[in-house]
């Protein structure tokens, strides 16, 4: 009788040993799958399989002297691309769109010259199990750079008639990369087109003036962009300008005056003196570019050798790259203006010497225009200005103008 409690506790002990061993066993199985490695089999941790979708990011990670274009691309095998992200070194996001199918995803633009990149991208399979990668490069840094000097500046108020210029500081071979760099908006919305002028110029406008009021805004994403062999934009800036109230002055060299109309109205006419014969006015619309209150005009300059040097021309504003001016005139005689053309091609007003009489129709003109106001020339007899030069667009068809070239 005494032996039994004795069998009773060794099989107590057995019992305890079974179920401490038990015990080690689940620790080391659960001990093994923590680490989340796929089992040999293929599977994840918890005997979860593991997902079948693979991402590649070209460049390959730590790449350097990447190209700006063409390079850049993520791709998924056995699944669909569920995110992809894309910024550079001061956190801006590279804009891109996944295929529809889900399995590339490529950049909207080009990347910037002498930047680092990274890549954080996502890719689901079949189940919705998700496979990511990471990765970093760096761009090219360029020997050789240009940039687009633009007018109006920042922040100015003009005329309906002024145009957003820019020339490059190098000739463009590939006009449609940089074209596709730059964009111009207006609020009120309109469309606005660009059109080349040779290899270095480039302008922007709507099909009729710009309305009072609008706000115009240019964004030149250039930083990157090759515009020609081994030559990159280095710029990466938005600017406004607003334009004023709508005023278009219209000479008649036939008539010899001109009409001044401010928002649809009439609100003065002027006597001028337009081109003398030989040396006629150009015909057509040109814009106001520069006012300069007195400056020196000497034929030497414009092709007229030395058939005249005036150092102190009152209240200039200039109409074409060229030379032509509309501007005060106090060496003909009050009598001129209204009766005869006789300058050498440019418009006229009267003035008194020095400008400081502001009753004078220059005085009065000058005071109350804007770069970028129209002036049309009619009625002479010499040809139309060219589109090109001065800020002329305005002679070109919207057809012809959107051509481009």
């Amino acid at each position: 009788m005494a032996k039994e409690p004795v069998r009773r506790r060794r099989w107590r002990r057995g019992g305890v040993a079974a179920l401490l061993l038990g015990s080690v066993l689940l620790v080391t199985a659960c001990g093994g799958g923590a680490t989340g490695r796929p089992e040999p089999d293929g599977k994840a941790a918890g005997g979860a399989a593991a997902s079948q979708a693979a991402v590649t990011v070209s460049p390959d990670d730590g790449a350097e002297g990447v190209a700006t274009s063409g390079v850049l691309k993520v791709t998924a095998r056995k699944g669909k691309l569920r995110s992809v992200r894309v910024e550079d070194d001061k956190g801006n996001e590279v804009g891109g769109k996944i295929s529809g199918d889900g399995t590339r995803w490529r950049p909207s633009g080009h990347l910037g010259a002498s930047a680092r990149y990274t890549v954080d991208a996502v890719a689901v399979d079949s189940r919705g199990r998700e496979s990511a990668e990471h990765s970093a490069f760096s761009t090219l840094v360029p020997e050789n750079t240009f940039i687009g000097r633009y007018t109006p500046d920042a922040g100015r108020h003009v005329g309906v008639g002024m145009p957003v210029s820019i020339r490059f500081t190098r000739g463009i071979t590939d006009p449609a990369a940089v074209e596709d760099a730059i964009k111009v908006t207006a609020e009120p919305s309109v469309p606005v087109e660009g059109h080349w002028f040779g290899n270095d110029r480039l302008d922007f406008r709507p099909e009729k003036y710009w309305a009072a009021g609008t706000k115009v805004t240019l964004r030149l994403a250039l930083d990157g962009v090759e515009g020609r062999p081994g030559v990159y934009g280095t710029q990466d800036k938005s600017v406004s300008f607003t334009v004023g109230r709508s005023q278009v002055s219209t000479v008649d060299a036939a008539s010899k005056k001109m009409t001044v109309v401010r928002d649809g109205k009439k609100i003065k006419t002027i006597p001028i003196s337009a081109g003398a014969p030989g040396t006629e006015t150009y015909n057509g619309r040109m814009v106001i570019s520069e006012k300069l209150p007195v400056t020196r005009m000497n034929g030497d300059t414009v092709g007229f050798g030395g058939q005249y040097d005036i150092k102190d021309v009152p209240h200039a504003m200039r109409l074409s790259t060229s030379g032509t001016f509309l501007h005060g005139n106090y060496w003909s005689g009050k009598a001129a203006f209204g009766a005869r053309n006789a300058s050498h091609g440019c418009v006229g007003l009267f003035d008194r010497r020095g400008g400081g009489d502001a009753s004078t129709p220059a005085a009065w003109f000058f005071r109350h225009s804007l770069i970028g106001d129209v002036v049309i020339v009619e009625n002479s007899h010499d040809e139309t200005i060219r589109a090109d030069n001065g800020f002329s667009d305005w002679n070109l068809s919207w057809k012809r103008w959107k051509a481009g070239r």
